[in-house]
């Protein structure tokens, strides 16, 4: 579009106050547009750059072509942290296509903000607790920043409280709080003002934290307390009450005791009742002597802690009537003169009579009762005395008196009469026997329990009320060879756990006698403990170690010197061990055979050694045999069920063919004594046996043909010249070259089974043992010559093998004189030279067979 002047008032400078809200007018001006222009403007004005870049203002209309400059309030204006001045490029156009671009300069101007608080206190309201006790200091750290970075002052409210404000903002507390007596909580109002006055504020709670530091105080006031000698066993005496300052309002859990041993006396040690454990007598030494007895109680926050307070109490032991008067002697003989007077007196009893009660009042005691045979003729001064006077005069002679001359009498001795008050106090009498809930038990167990662990609970009651504690015990059964009782019975709760490893293996069950006491009566219970199989024994393997050496040349699928490993398993069936090597089988060359499902197991080789290509580098091998019992699980179990697993290592040294071993370490003799065993469950071994064989018998009848026909066709039938068929064995025989070989050993070993020294022959790999005294033959260069001669050609073949032992300057030559072959029939179909190259291709072939077996001692 054409630029044309649209903007009035534009461009132009304006300021606006940081922190302006939303909607905040920063600049107004007007939109001219063309006579032409009847719709007025196409595009309204609209901010379309600004530098640096905000979205901090936007356009409003006003109406009637009047626009405005406002703020959006995001983000607010901050003198402090944004530019100081924007660039805002305004663009307009109206219908007619004029367009106009003008700038608005809008500089921000600062503005006296309040101070703010940061950190903690921006956002909520600080709690801080404070230990009573603690020496004034520190307590808080303020954090507060003006946004114009002036220098602020800190002022706290009330100004009554235990607390300052430095112009830091450290708050520091100026007094030692005692929780008993300050004020439990604080809250301060924190005041920051910047210079010319404006301010935040925020509230701080400062909490103080209860301590033990207060000493506990007997709140029982009484300290004399007096009480009847000879009271039953548990009577209260006294109730004796504390308080810990400390606990503020919640009841207080103090712990109460006497210093010094007393034989009378007992305080509960959580209620603090002091209660009767002796007999007293106030009759008796020491109480006759001293009655008042002195108890010193303590009371403490915490067995054995520091904060104690001791309280002594005066017992005083009131003595009662409870000693019936005695007198020494009880029987008197008095002689007495006839005649005697009325009045005259014969015994004073009281002198033989008395009251060990101490107390005069309660030691008291009269003669009554005065009874018998002539008790008219005698009588008692009075009931206190005791005194026994004649009434009347006895005369022997006198007819009133038949003759009598001795009188019976009888005197009461009592004390003073006295009220009793009978108290009727009801005892428990232990009645009932404890009962079992079941009259026996039994717990099935698995044998890996942990130990510690309960296996099953017993429970007995008994009808007595209130009812009565009753104790668990074990008393007989239980143990085994190493352990007096494997089992334990707690003796309130009647869990019963155990505290050995259960063995199945070694102890199946065991049957415990259980005893239930109420500490009178017991009761008894048998408790069978059934011990669970579990497949927790490994499989133990003979041997477990083992090594020994074995050719490089030897034949796959050979028991490798015979060695066979047994192993057993304490809680598994024979049939589930499997075996598997887990490291160092490199190229898989080894295997057991059979691989599962027996307790004995061969070790095959499974492939050749091939270190010829650089396959196989490694000439020692340490086998890791694993032998697991999870042979006759099947998979699913198998993630379920426990598994243990034997191990057994194998040393392996293959021998180098045509290196000569020389032992340089004293040769030994390892003897394995073997044992078949036959077991029913292995019916399938004597049928693959059978079936084998004769499949063996087969296939070497059918090699057998297969021979049979090849010699039929290499040595065909030649007709003479008169027709007459002759079969050509003879022919078949003299074309191949005979070649006689003296055997030459030039190696020895050491036989790992029997410990015998052998010979063998580096290139054909022949063996024989080793005689007493022989040296060890020289390698000599061998050629062997083949020739197969006819009328019409010859054929030749040379084979070499140097001696490593000797230099090839000097080198013998074996030569085998072969002899002359047989003239062909007339009428042979091959010529010279076919035969020559069927000879030559049979004795390589043979050969190759020849350095791939061992072969036989014998010369050929």
């Amino acid at each position: 579009g054409r630029r044309t002047l649209l903007l009035k008032g534009l461009p132009a400078t304006s300021t606006v106050e940081e922190n302006a809200a939303a909607g905040v007018s920063v600049y107004t001006f007007n939109v001219t547009v063309s006579p032409l222009s009847s719709e007025g403007v196409a595009i309204l004005p609209t901010i379309v750059n600004s530098n640096p870049l905000t979205e901090a203002f936007e356009i409003k209309s006003k109406g009637d072509l009047e626009y405005r400059v406002v703020t959006t309030g995001n983000p607010v204006l901050d003198y402090e942290t944004m530019p100081k001045s924007f660039d805002l490029q305004i663009f307009v156009e109206d219908t007619t296509g004029r367009t106009d671009l003008k700038v608005l300069t809008v500089q921000v101007t600062d503005k006296n903000e309040r101070p703010v608080f940061r950190g903690n206190m921006a956002i909520q309201t600080v709690m801080i607790y404070v230990l009573e006790g603690t020496p004034p200091e520190c307590i808080y750290q303020v954090d507060a920043a003006d946004p114009e970075n002036a220098e602020l002052k800190y002022s706290l409210f009330p100004e009554s409280v235990p607390f300052l404000v430095l112009k830091s903002g450290a708050i520091f507390s100026t007094k030692k709080f005692d929780y008993e007596k300050d004020q439990h909580c604080y809250f301060l109002n924190i005041t920051v003002t910047d210079p010319d006055g404006l301010n935040s504020t925020k509230t701080l709670n400062i909490n103080i934290i209860n301590i033990n530091d207060e000493i506990p105080y007997f709140t029982t006031k009484q300290r004399i307390y007096r009480i009847p000698e000879e009271q039953s066993l548990g009577t209260v005496v006294a109730n004796m009450t504390a308080k810990d300052p400390d606990d503020d309002d919640s009841p207080s859990r103090l712990f109460y005791s006497i210093q010094a041993s007393d034989r009378y006396f007992s305080i509960n040690p959580l209620t603090g009742v002091l209660q009767v454990t002796g007999r007293i007598d106030r009759d008796a030494l020491p109480l006759r002597l001293h009655p008042n007895i002195s108890v010193i109680v303590r009371v403490e926050d915490s067995p054995g802690g520091n904060h104690a307070s001791e309280m002594e109490i005066t017992i005083i032991i009131d003595d009662i009537n409870d000693n019936p008067p005695e007198c020494n002697p009880s029987t008197f003989r008095k002689e007495a003169n006839e005649n005697m007077t009325a009045g005259t007196f014969l015994l004073g009893l009281r002198n033989y009579c008395k009251d060990i009660d101490v107390d005069p009042s309660n030691n008291r005691f009269n003669f009554t009762g005065l009874s018998g045979f002539g008790s008219n003729n005698f009588a008692l001064e009075s009931t206190l005395s005791g005194r026994l006077v004649m009434t009347e005069s006895t005369d022997l002679e006198n007819p009133a008196h038949p003759g009598v001359e001795v009188y019976s009498l009888t005197v009461m001795v009592q004390d003073i009469a006295y009220i009793i008050y009978i108290y009727i106090r009801i005892k428990p009498v232990n009645e009932f026997f404890p009962v079992f809930s079941n009259l026996s038990y039994e717990f099935n167990v698995p044998e890996i329990t942990k130990v510690g662990s309960s296996i099953g609970r017993v429970n007995a009651r008994d009808k007595d009320w209130p009812p009565s504690v009753i104790t668990y015990s074990i008393v007989a059964g239980g143990g085994t060879r190493d352990y007096t009782n494997i089992f334990w019975i707690s003796p309130t709760k009647g869990d019963v756990k155990i505290l050995a490893r259960l063995d199945y293996e070694t102890t199946q069950k065991h049957i415990l006698t259980v005893q239930a006491s109420d500490q009178e009566k017991i009761a008894t219970a048998s408790v069978t403990v059934n011990v669970l199989e579990v497949n927790d024994e490994e499989p133990v393997c003979s041997p477990n170690f083992y090594s020994f050496q074995i050719p490089v040349s030897l034949a796959v699928g050979t028991n490798i010197n015979g060695f066979r490993i047994e192993c057993q398993d304490r809680d598994s069936d024979p049939r589930s061990f499997r075996y598997f090597i887990n490291e160092g089988n490199v190229n898989n060359h080894f295997t057991f055979s059979p691989s599962a499902g027996s307790n004995t197991s061969r070790l095959i080789l499974a492939s050749r050694f091939n270190y010829e290509s650089g396959l196989d580098t490694n000439w020692i091998y340490r086998l890791h045999v694993y032998i697991t019992d999870d042979n006759l699980l099947s998979a699913r179990d198998k993630a379920t069920h426990l598994i243990k697993t034997g191990t057994v290592t194998l040393s392996i040294r293959v021998i180098p063919n045509p290196t000569i071993v020389i032992p340089t370490t004293p040769g030994f003799t390892v003897v394995t004594k073997r044992e078949n065993l036959y077991s029913e469950s292995a019916w399938y071994v004597p049928f693959v046996i059978t079936l084998g064989s004769l499949l063996l018998l087969g296939l070497l009848g059918y090699l057998g043909f297969l021979l049979a026909t090849w010699v039929r066709t290499s040595c065909a039938l030649a007709v003479k010249a008169d027709g007459a068929p002759l079969i050509h064995f003879t022919f078949c025989l003299s074309s191949q070259t005979m070649t006689k070989l003296n055997t030459v050993f030039d190696g020895e070993a050491r036989d790992p089974v029997t410990g015998k020294m052998y010979e063998f022959n580096t290139r054909s790999g022949a063996r024989r043992w080793k005689k007493s005294g022989e040296p060890l033959q020289p390698a000599p260069t061998v050629q062997v010559t083949s020739s197969a001669t006819d009328n019409g050609g010859q054929g030749t073949d040379r084979a070499e093998a140097p001696s490593k032992k000797e230099p090839s300057g000097k080198r013998k030559e074996l030569t085998a004189e072969t002899k002359p072959a047989a003239k062909s029939w007339a009428g042979q179909s091959e010529t010279p030279e076919q035969d020559g190259l069927r000879l030559q291709k049979k004795k390589e072939e043979s050969e190759e067979r020849g350095l791939s077996s061992p072969a036989p001692q014998s010369r050929y």
